[in-house]
């Protein structure tokens, strides 16, 4: 079976686990380092937030808490910002720049941003590849039938093409937020923004280089048992 005892399968379980432990590493040190530093706008992640989008177009995008750490996002279903309890009331630099970078997604929507279209039209998709994708590559794995290995390798680059696509989305978010709080905030603001979001770049590059290397394996494999 694919990936049993497979050394290279083990050397790619282990890079993604190492890829994907530093990056986290990285961005929790760097958000946490940021939020000991008052934003020098005197004001909650969701005022700036506010403030970001009335100014941008945005104003009918809404703006809720969400539990957790680290689990702020936009959803373009509701049309409203889901911050965490600590970005959402807190006026930390790390705060203020999560707060504008999913607000930098609100303003996307409203402005038409076209990768930030495509993402979205890809999402029922990809929903239904991740959720099937492995159980069409085991029952041809199994069976040997290699058409199934392969309809399984093409729902999994589906992913992959998520993965690419959300890219630019992503960095045309942060960009967006620096933007705005270069023009509207001190210069800790825009310094600790691209700092606390570049590192949050990071863990969406390293999906996708993730999500590359499992698609590289899995057809050379393929290949291999033709």
């Amino acid at each position: 079976m694919f990936g049993y005892m497979d050394p290279m399968y083990l050397m790619l379980v282990i890079f993604s686990m190492v890829l994907g432990g530093l990056t986290q590493s990285y961005i929790k040190s760097t958000y946490n380092k940021w939020s000991k530093v008052r934003s020098g706008l005197g004001s909650t992640g969701a005022d700036v937030a506010r403030r970001m989008l009335d100014q941008n177009g945005a104003n009918a995008c809404g703006i809720g808490r969400v539990g957790g750490q680290l689990t702020d996002h936009y959803d373009p279903r509701d049309n409203c910002l889901h911050l965490s309890d600590e970005n959402y009331s807190g006026g930390s630099v790390a705060s203020v720049a999560v707060a504008c970078h999913e607000a930098g997604h609100a303003v996307q929507t409203a402005k038409g941003y076209v990768f930030g279209q495509i993402r979205t039209a890809l999402v029922p998709v990809v929903n239904f590849a991740q959720s099937t994708w492995i159980i069409v590559f085991f029952a041809g794995a199994m069976m040997g039938l290699v058409g199934l290995v392969q309809l399984a390798i093409i729902l999994f680059a589906f992913s992959v093409v998520f993965q690419l696509v959300t890219l630019p989305v992503e960095i045309d978010a942060s960009r967006r937020a620096v933007r705005y709080l270069a023009e509207s905030g001190s210069g800790i603001d825009q310094q600790g923004a691209k700092q606390v979001l570049t590192a949050a770049a990071l863990t969406y590059v390293a999906a996708a280089l993730v999500s590359i290397a499992n698609l590289a394996y899995l057809m050379a494999r393929s290949s291999s048992r033709r």
